[in-house]
């Protein structure tokens, strides 16, 4: 009796570990990304989107090769789930280019208030697709967080509304793209889903910019163009290594940290702080995305049943 208690205390300790683990690499991630979109608002002054989408997906590529090729060789390319690999790749690129698109026109804490919808299609998802029934309260907390965006967007009361819609969109598509990530997590190794989710959007954005491409004025605006990819690059291995470690409905909401330096940025950049309707809107989102975390966290033994079929070490 005591050694069977034991083990499960192990268990109980391993399992948290690892949790803390996967929200540590989401929180971090959640710093990461809005340097990134710090840039693109700088380069969409000068440049086009279409290029620095591209500039984004394919400097992403060649820093995961550079990064991984040395040590690992074509192992690092080898996947056992390529149908999945490239549906990710797919709904990354989606997301991405819906997001600069729209982030053009909105300020940054707005854009993140928005995508913080992101963790509320995950559970919608989660139970079109993986089975996982959203009981009463959850429902309520993703109709709640929906209703938070409207304060957001205020529908009807501003001029640029295609922005946001687009920001709604991305948000949409990178829910896709962390069901996909989970999914994957339990086949390939992180390292491996970092290559494959930039590899679509080079492959497609290569065959667009040459017809929009305008040659970079600096050195400086060249370098920002690469740091689009080694920040996104690190921004979404985090979040690979967070979802290989947790389920996705516990560490979504995490990204809400991001308002934080979306604030301070869009700030620094732009001189902009957000309304009150932003900061409201924000609110709500967040909470009821909290409270979604929380839910699915006395649930968690019977998610990672769904996700996990063979796991690899995240190490």
């Amino acid at each position: 009796m005591a050694a069977g208690k034991g083990d499960a205390t192990a268990g109980r300790g391993g399992r948290d570990r690892r949790v803390l683990l996967g929200i540590l690499f989401m929180c971090i991630s959640a710093m990461i990304f809005p340097f990134m979109n710090g840039l693109v608002q700088i380069l969409s002054r000068d440049y086009p989107s279409e290029q620095i989408i591209w500039a984004r997906t394919a400097s992403h590529l060649l820093v995961a090769l550079l990064w991984l090729l040395p040590s690992q060789g074509v192992a690092a390319l080898r996947t056992r789930r390529p149908g999945l690999q490239i549906l990710g790749s797919i709904c990354l690129v989606t997301s991405t280019a819906m997001f600069f698109f729209g982030v053009k026109s909105i300020p940054l804490a707005k854009a993140a208030a928005i995508s913080f919808t992101a963790p509320f299609f995950v559970a919608l998802l989660a139970w079109a697709f993986l089975g996982e029934r959203i009981r009463g309260a959850r429902l309520a907390a993703v109709v709640i967080g929906f209703a938070g965006v409207l304060i957001v967007i205020r529908p009807g009361l501003e001029v640029v509304q295609w922005a946001s819609i687009l920001i709604v969109g991305s948000a949409a598509c990178y829910a896709v793209y962390q069901i996909v990530a989970r999914r994957v997590a339990g086949h390939d190794r992180p390292e491996t889903s970092v290559v494959y989710s930039a590899l679509v959007g080079t492959i497609v954005m290569s065959a667009i910019v040459p017809w929009v491409w305008v040659t970079p004025k600096s050195l400086l605006d060249a370098g920002l163009m690469l740091g689009l990819g080694v920040l996104g690059a690190s921004g979404h291995y985090c979040v690979v290594r967070s979802l290989a470690y947790a389920e996705a409905n516990i560490v979504s909401p995490f990204q809400y940290a991001q308002i934080i330096g979306s604030v301070a940025i869009g700030w620094a950049i732009a001189g902009l702080l957000p309304d009150v309707y932003t900061w409201i809107g924000a609110a709500v989102i967040c909470g009821a995305g909290i409270h979604i975390a929380l839910t699915q966290t006395r649930r968690a033994p019977a998610a990672s049943a769904v996700f996990t079929e063979r796991p690899v070490r995240p190490e």
